[in-house]
């Protein structure tokens, strides 16, 4: 690499042990770094704002905007509350049941829209059902987002490094369900399993407000009931135009941002009340997280790293299979797996044309897209869903910190790559 490559990789890595260590705020860690690698020239303005290549993902940053200030509008009617009390009733009290439950609705939400998206909706009921049993939140916000990185890996739409491998592989929906469903069952089974071990000491409910809690009436919750039915109307059509996206050609952003602009419309509310909603500092953090990801991409540090990868096997097919899923989990778990699967999937395409053995039934493209789906979740920063969960317990006065997240995600990041191992020696060799 070049000298400016190494400079880009070693601003990198401080920024990353700034926000692990948590000695200054995540947002200014990375908003700090995107300064510098601005104001050095390692990329100019319009690699950072306007290159899809190298720039801030704004398809990201408006879908989150978007669908804050819809789920902002929604929060007002109270809907959030009846589906917590519901879920509390439904899993009677107990609180593992209740993650069950909710692990369940991430993972399935996940596979249908995308985790970011799931995480926003799910996160409020969890807040007050949490709250009305006496219970720990961040837990159990930190199951969802776990759940919904495995869930997302299902389909092609479930997860963004998919849809570039679909487009660049010329893989359909059902190629996905077909290769990627069963094994994200069999993780997420065994993941639901591993969440009574792994959070067991949060499983612990105030008896009190959980008897009080299951003889409430739930449809009192609802405040609004004439906004919640257009809300509503306003939400499922988002949500169609989430999985429609293929056939309809319209990003989840522009969906998004205009639900937002409907319910501004149709609603008493004002812009102030929905921009409220908004949580600034998890835009802002992704935003200098993309400037630091995009000069990697822009020096060529991350392709080259994505080369060497494929390099170590010398294309015999187990050796290459194991290290396109572990090197991508690893990668992705440091770095926004978006643009690692951007900078791999031209690696992966000439392995794959150069040894046929590597493309039967997509093998490579399988072990990429499962390495970089799953290895996120071992970090605070290693997938957006899990960037949007720390921002949303900051907004609510609740801290996770870079070490607590890898006492969850470690463990569930391996037994995912574990479980996949097999999964594609047996099924691709």
């Amino acid at each position: 690499m070049t000298a400016l490559a190494w400079f880009a990789v070693a601003l990198f890595v401080g920024v990353y042990i700034l926000i692990a260590s948590e000695r200054i705020h995540r947002v200014a860690a990375a908003l700090g770094g995107a300064a510098l690698v601005l104001a050095l020239g390692i990329v100019k303005a319009e690699d950072a704002f306007y290159s899809h290549e190298t720039g801030i993902d704004w398809d990201v940053i408006f879908l989150l905007l978007g669908m804050m200030m819809v789920v902002g509008v929604i929060r007002r009617t109270g809907v959030f509350e009846y589906l917590a009390i519901k879920a509390a009733k439904l899993a009677g009290g107990r609180p593992y049941g209740v993650l069950v439950l909710l692990l369940l609705v991430t993972a399935a939400a996940s596979a249908l829209l995308d985790n970011v998206t799931t995480v926003l909706l799910v996160a409020p009921v969890t807040l007050l059902v949490c709250d009305r049993l006496g219970l720990n939140p961040v837990p159990f916000l930190i199951a969802e987002a776990l759940a919904s990185n495995i869930g997302g890996a299902a389909t092609l739409v479930g997860d963004p490094p998919n849809i570039i491998i679909a487009s660049r592989a010329d893989l359909s929906f059902v190629d996905f369900l077909v290769h990627m469903l069963p094994i994200t069952l069999v993780i997420l089974a065994l993941f639901i399993a591993m969440a009574r071990w792994l959070f067991r000491a949060d499983l612990k409910a105030d008896s009190a407000k959980a008897a009080t809690l299951l003889g409430i009436d739930e449809r009192e919750a609802i405040t609004d009931v004439r906004l919640l039915r257009r809300s509503t109307v306003v939400l499922v059509a988002i949500l169609v135009g989430f999985v429609l996206q293929r056939q309809t050609g319209v990003a989840p952003s522009v969906v998004a941002l205009v639900g937002a602009g409907v319910l501004l419309l149709i609603t008493p509310l004002g812009p102030t009340d929905l921009v409220e909603d908004v949580e600034w500092e998890t835009l802002l953090f992704f935003m200098g997280l993309f400037i630091l990801v995009g000069a990697l991409v822009h020096v060529g540090a991350l392709e080259q790293l994505a080369q060497r990868l494929a390099d170590v096997t010398g294309g015999a097919v187990v050796p290459t299979l194991m290290i396109v899923l572990v090197g991508s989990a690893v990668a992705s778990a440091v770095v926004d797996n978006i643009p690692f699967v951007a900078a791999m999937s031209p690696v992966v395409a000439s392995l794959t044309a150069a040894n046929p053995a590597l493309g039967q039934d997509g093998a490579l493209w399988w072990a990429l897209a499962l390495g970089a789906d799953l290895g996120g979740n071992a970090t605070l920063v290693g997938a957006s869903a899990n960037v949007v969960v720390v921002g949303i317990a900051a907004r609510n006065g609740l801290h996770i910190s870079f070490g607590q997240w890898l006492k969850y995600g470690v463990p569930t990041a391996v037994m995912s790559i574990l479980v996949c191992v097999p999964y594609l020696l047996l099924r691709y060799t």
